[in-house]
């Protein structure tokens, strides 16, 4: 049977295998503080309680009647005198006896708990009578029941009955099954089983609690005393909400998860758990075992209290003494794995910087130092205690930028000098001999306008490379990025190009062997504090690809600066630098992305669409409007014819970066002249300006 609305809101039901005796007692001083904690004899144990503030919920209201001798207590909620309550979730109270007189009236309402958190529960059904057929009904509806037969013994009166020895017999009173599940509504009817016989007296019937049973029906008494007398169990309910289960000091083995008709029986519910005493609603306090004589301690061991427990501990002077020689001996012990680690780790530290070093062509730079001459010796060779320092071990808030080949950090050396460290994702080994050589070559580069790569760090799993730091960032965030606190003026544009352009003609010719960058593109040009550009080969990709062909620092290069003619051939030359740098002129006119956005579905080429422009004679179409005001037409018009001349499909139809070089010195050294001539004839207006003003004064002096 499923029990109604309140068990819907239940988290647990606390149960008793088998109640107290009805004259058992709760121990005293388990209500709440200032409340009473007995109604004459009976205890009242909280969560029930007399009077307001004193208990859980108004379904433990406990009123009690203190004008009764003894003092009377009963239950509020369901008008039922006390007897006993007991903490594991049980309580007794003086229980309905249903009778029906010898004109079948019935003479006591059926009993009905729904909406308390009051149950009926492991009681013996006994009816008493003649001729009678008695059945308890749990509800109104329902086909669960229990009864028993009662037939006449000699015509004996029912108000002489006595029951002897055990349960009812069936003569003039008999006994149903014991009913162990919980039910809050129940009813009896009762028939004759002879019908032709009749029956003798008044028909009684009732739910008895079984230690009630054993202590009375087998005794000699009164039977119409039963009805003032008659002992009946329940089990009571808790709420979720309404208290807070402890598991440290409370045991509550006896939870009932499933209320129906089927449930059994478990053990009792919440008690204080072993080594606790009081109340486990309010709370449970430690037992101090150690003032209990009978405890185990003896010798030279003595009694420590301990929550919920007690423990025998040594003498304290014994107890030292050996502590002391154990921590000592543990101490040496742990000293000694601690050396014996250290020492283990330190060697297979070394082995595998030795490894590495030995991978990453440490000999094969040291042999090259060894036979170069004293110039090559700037090429430092960092060791990896140096930069892990100088990184504070590669945090991440150091990064300065990630790329698809390493990321770069900023650090400090111990020296003070601010540099950018690359750490490389990807090592082949195939191309060691390549790598060691072009580190050796680029480290001996030195212009103004080429960051300088200090050194490397052959240690660690990937080489490290040390560059020089360059502090204002790439000149890519400068022309597409908008920021109203800096604009990159059309003069400044000039003097990047011609920096850039002065760098790659170095590297190209310069400088002891040709050097071809491979990725020139607007985020691998950095700037200075002056905002000088300078050329690295690491930027938004921040790659340093040691595992390319000789002397390229990148041979992928990168998506609308790629030169077309290397992407078919798979052969980079110094003209491919040129298609890059022109890719990059044109950047700098119109303040375009190499790859812009036509329509939301369609990307176009910059350097296609530039070409396209020159063609139909519209340059000033893709000027970038934040230049355009203060720039020279003629200034623009050779910048943009130089920038198609290096956007010319066929390699040897682009000039060389010193020629590009020669052109745009010529282009700003001419507008330089322009300004020049200009502010001279600004000059003599003013200086005539001022003459004839001097003349109007004078004529006006002598009238």
């Amino acid at each position: 049977m499923q029990v109604v609305k309140l068990v819907s809101h239940v988290s647990f039901l606390l149960l008793m295998l088998m109640f107290q005796p009805a004259l058992a007692r709760a121990p005293a001083g388990l209500a709440k503080p200032n409340c009473p904690d007995h109604c004459g004899n009976i205890s009242i144990p909280y969560p029930f309680g007399i009077g307001k503030d004193c208990y859980m919920a108004e379904s433990y209201d406990v009123e009690c009647d203190e004008t009764s001798t003894p003092p009377r207590a009963s239950l509020r909620s369901i008008k039922m005198d006390l007897v006993n309550i007991t903490l594991e979730g049980g309580a007794v109270v003086k229980g309905p006896v249903i009778s029906v007189d010898s004109l079948r009236r019935q003479e006591v309402l059926p009993l009905n708990l729904e909406g308390t958190p009051f149950f009926v529960f492991n009681n013996y059904f006994i009816a008493v009578g003649c001729n009678t057929r008695a059945t308890l009904w749990t509800k109104t509806g329902t086909t669960e029941h229990v009864g028993c037969d009662s037939i006449c013994s000699n015509g004996t009166s029912i108000s002489n009955i006595r029951v002897d020895n055990g349960p009812c017999s069936g003569k003039d009173c008999c006994q149903g099954m014991r009913w162990p599940s919980l039910l809050q509504v129940f009813n009896s009817t009762f028939e004759l089983i002879d019908a032709k016989q009749g029956s003798d007296g008044r028909i009684l019937a009732f739910l008895a609690d079984m230690n009630w049973v054993y202590d009375n029906i087998w005794s000699p008494q009164d039977i119409n005393k039963l009805a003032s007398t008659v002992h009946m169990s329940l089990a009571w309910i808790l709420n979720s909400n309404s208290w807070t289960y402890n598991k440290d000091t409370m045991d509550c083995s006896g939870l009932f998860l499933q209320i129906n008709s089927t449930a059994t029986v478990m053990p009792p519910g919440c008690s204080c758990s072993e080594g606790y005493e009081g109340n486990p609603y309010l709370q449970c306090r430690d037992i101090d075992e150690c003032k209990d004589r009978n405890n185990t301690c003896h010798g030279l061991t003595r009694c420590v209290n301990t929550k919920g427990s007690y423990k025998c501990k040594l003498h304290p002077l014994l107890l030292t003494l050996l502590v002391i020689g154990l921590a000592l001996g543990v101490l040496f012990l742990l000293i000694g794995a601690w050396w014996m680690s250290k020492l283990i780790k330190r060697r297979r530290c070394i082995q595998l910087k030795k490894k590495f070093f030995k991978r990453n062509g440490g000999l094969l730079l040291q042999q090259q130092l060894s036979s170069s001459d004293g110039s090559v010796r700037k090429t430092k060779v960092f060791s990896s205690n140096e930069l892990e320092k100088a990184t504070d071990f590669f945090n991440e808030n150091r990064i300065l930028g990630h790329g698809g080949q390493g990321t770069v950090y900023k650090g400090m050396l111990a020296d003070g000098s601010i540099v950018a460290v690359k750490k490389s994702t990807i090592v082949d080994e195939d191309k060691l001999e390549e790598f060691i050589n072009e580190v050796v070559i680029l480290s001996q580069i030195s212009h103004r306008n080429v960051v300088r790569l200090l050194g490397c760090c052959l240690e660690t799993d990937v080489p490290l490379l040390v560059y020089e730091f360059i502090p204002n960032g790439n000149l890519y965030k400068y022309i597409h990025v908008q920021n109203d606190e800096f604009l990159l003026s059309w003069e400044m544009r000039l003097r990047i190009a011609i920096e850039v352009a002065g760098a790659l003609s170095y590297l190209h010719s310069a400088a002891s062997i040709p050097v071809y960058h491979s990725d020139i593109k607007s985020t691998n040009m950095l700037l200075d504090e002056k905002y000088r550009a300078t050329i690295s080969d690491f930027g938004s990709s921040r790659s340093i690809a040691i595992d390319q062909t000789h002397l390229t620092t990148h041979v992928q290069g990168t998506f609308g600066y790629l030169d077309p003619e290397y992407f078919q051939s798979s052969q980079f030359t110094e003209k491919s630098d040129v298609y890059s740098f022109g890719v990059v002129l044109v950047e700098l006119l119109s303040g375009q992305k190499p790859i812009f956005s036509a329509s939301p579905t369609e990307s176009r080429s910059l350097a296609t669409h530039f070409i396209m422009l020159m063609e139909d004679n519209r340059l000033f179409d893709i000027l970038d409007a934040r230049v355009k005001e203060h720039c020279h037409n003629e200034e623009v018009v050779a910048v943009g014819n130089l920038a198609r001349k290096c956007l010319n499909l066929n390699g040897k139809n682009r000039p060389t970066m010193k020629e590009i070089t020669t052109v745009l010195e010529r282009v700003i050294q001419k507008g330089s002249n322009v300004q020049q001539d200009s502010q001279e004839n600004e000059n003599i207006m003013a200086d005539l300006s001022m003459q004839y003003m001097g003349c109007i004064s004078d004529i006006n002096n002598d009238l």
